[in-house]
């Protein structure tokens, strides 16, 4: 195991896609998975693509020769293109005046819908939501990003259940007369995150984390061991799927659908699925 593991030091590790070009153009969905190698592709043909990185698959299959442990050096790479984000964007990672917030995904060789795991508003903290409030002039769609990231880190990173934090904002909206989520104000949200942070820490042991390289990294460990849940096994074995050396993380610059009333987000397909 640990001369396979010393076999994929030195290969690149991560494919950067912006505005300076995609570095992993042409380089195909076996190394980059379907979602990074078509991201890739997308942007090189001047597509309006929201800048990211993918991390390799050969990282994933190393990942697990190396016990279920990121590859030495792994982050610094990670900490580099994230320095490239912040750079093309004039905006920083965890900042607490005009945050960059990233999305985690999977991005296997072949399509496995509901697989494996996605967090999405990763850099978000106490300091970075209150200068995201103050950078959109949106202060609700702030605290509501900040209460979404705490409880999908809880679930998919710690394996807090989502019903933990779903009966928390039931008994709010109930204190509040609130029918709706979209009811409960920028104060009540605001409010949801203190219990939700609540909510992480007991379930989960420790607190919310405050250092966002620490978020991304363990969202990073979270989608690559998503990979072999027993649910991505069984539906691998069903679908007829081998061969894969594992699956891509693809961290990517978020774009949001909670904004306000024109904001949105959908699926768009070129072509029917079915036929």
């Amino acid at each position: 195991m640990a001369k396979a593991a010393r076999r994929t030091r030195g290969k690149k590790r991560i494919y950067y896609f912006g505005a300076s070009g995609a570095e992993g153009q042409g380089k195909g969905k076996e190394l980059l998975g379907g979602k990074g190698a078509n991201l890739a592709e997308m942007t090189s043909i001047g597509l309006p693509v929201p800048p990211g990185f993918t991390i390799t698959t050969e990282v994933c299959a190393e990942y697990y020769q190396l016990g279920e442990r990121l590859p030495d050096g792994l982050m610094d790479d990670v900490r580099k293109m994230v320095k490239k984000l912040e750079k093309e964007l004039g905006k920083r990672f965890g900042d607490d005046s005009n945050p960059l917030l990233v999305s985690v995904r999977s991005g296997a060789a072949v399509s496995m819908p509901g697989m494996m795991d996605t967090i999405l508003n990763l850099g978000l903290t106490d300091q970075s939501t209150e200068g995201l409030a103050k950078a959109t002039g949106n202060p609700r769609f702030a605290y509501d990003a900040y209460r979404r990231l705490i409880n999908m880190f809880g679930n998919v990173v710690m394996g807090v259940d989502h019903h933990h934090f779903e009966s928390a904002f039931e008994a709010l909206k109930k204190k509040l007369k609130a029918k709706l989520d979209t009811d409960v104000s920028a104060e009540g949200l605001q409010e949801l995150c203190q219990i939700y942070k609540d909510v992480f820490r007991k379930h989960a042991g420790v607190p919310f984390p405050q250092d966002p390289f620490e978020q991304l990294e363990r969202a990073i460990q979270a989608v690559f061991a998503s990979w072999n849940t027993p649910r991505a096994r069984r539906y691998r074995e069903v679908e007829g799927i081998r061969g894969l050396k594992g699956t891509a993380v693809n961290v990517q610059t978020m774009v949001f659908g909670n904004m306000g009333d024109d904001s949105g987000t959908g699926v768009a397909f070129t072509r029917n699925p079915s036929t």
